[in-house]
């Protein structure tokens, strides 16, 4: 909650009323903690109301939650609630960032996973969740549990993942992989550096050096730094929240050697105001050059940061208009 000073008064950070000044303003978790210091609610947003986006996402999300794999259609689960499908989805993209059948999805691996910590046969667990087949579980674990199932049941462990080190036209190119898919691309100049960052980045892994695995997604990846179509199709194996993967794959859309603003990419999504939210999950992208976020510039179109240095972005993007 932002009390302000001045005033008394506690608000949402989201309050359409005029912006105090900073110096005037404290902040507090929850309303209650304001209001023992004798803050009394914002009479405009109201900040002790549940919003009516919010109820009306908690309501829908309670029958997602007992809903099937086939059962999630948008038009009956908005005529139960009695309102229109354009009002239900515009009130999860809000409040969630997610479509209706994208949270149920994330329900239903909630679950899967709650049944697979408590001891639950893999079989049980996914009849119970909703999963029309085995094979749809195992298609979906790479992205929803950064593992298979059984592997997640085991606590993740015996999980490795292997690292090359390459040359390339931007330096040394780090490609970390597990059996599964990619998981690191790393850009650098000294081989230590982009191994301590692997280890930062996976800490609870089993990392180890793998010279000579996964040479083909090595030679893809090492091409794509020198701007050149994608020739191969490479498998990830990420882990990342619902909205992450969402920036990813809008960013993997955008054609090579063209380039999307924050404010575009937060606007495809669905999410026109996300446009910080779009910038993080652009910095936290684990596979450079596989997920391009080095395509996302500035709203002014100047280049905006660049994990790996704004030389190294400067140059793929050059690289790939010159391919085209």
């Amino acid at each position: 909650m932002l009390a302000v000073r001045s005033t008394h008064i506690y608000c949402r950070p989201s309050c359409p009323a005029r912006r105090p000044l900073r110096r005037n303003v404290t902040f507090f978790r929850t309303g209650e903690e304001a209001a023992k210091q004798g803050y009394r609610p914002c009479l405009r947003c109201r900040p002790n109301e549940i919003a009516a986006s919010v109820a009306l996402v908690q309501r829908a999300a309670g029958q997602l939650a007992r809903s099937d794999e086939q059962a999630v259609r948008l038009g009956p689960l908005a005529q139960d609630l009695g309102i229109t499908e354009a009002t239900l989805r515009r009130a999860f993209l809000q409040v969630t960032g997610l479509t209706p059948r994208q949270l149920a999805e994330a329900l239903r691996v909630q679950r899967f996973k709650a049944m697979l910590r408590a001891g639950s046969k893999i079989t049980d667990a996914l009849y119970e969740t909703g999963y029309g087949s085995s094979s749809r579980v195992y298609e979906r674990s790479n992205a929803q549990l950064g593992m298979t199932p059984a592997t997640y049941q085991k606590g993740g462990k015996g999980m490795k993942i292997g690292y090359t080190i390459a040359k390339s036209p931007l330096g040394k190119v780090l490609v970390a992989a597990t059996e599964r898919g990619v998981s690191a691309v790393y850009l650098g100049d000294k081989d230590s550096e982009l191994v301590a960052e692997l280890h930062r980045e996976y800490p609870q892994a089993e990392i180890a050096a793998a010279p000579d695995s996964y040479q083909r997604w090595v030679r893809e990846i090492v091409q794509r730094t020198e701007g050149k179509q994608p020739q191969v199709e490479l498998p990830l194996d990420l882990q990342a929240t619902a909205f992450q993967r969402r920036v990813w794959q809008e960013l993997q859309r955008i054609p090579r050697g063209a380039t999307r603003t924050y404010s575009q990419v937060a606007r495809a999504l669905g999410r026109p105001k996300a446009v910080r939210a779009v910038a993080r999950a652009c910095a936290t992208n684990p596979v450079s050059v596989v997920v391009p976020c080095h395509r996302v510039i500035r709203g002014d179109g100047n280049l905006a940061g660049y994990r790996w240095g704004l030389p190294r972005k400067e140059q793929l993007l050059a690289q790939e208009r010159t391919a085209n």
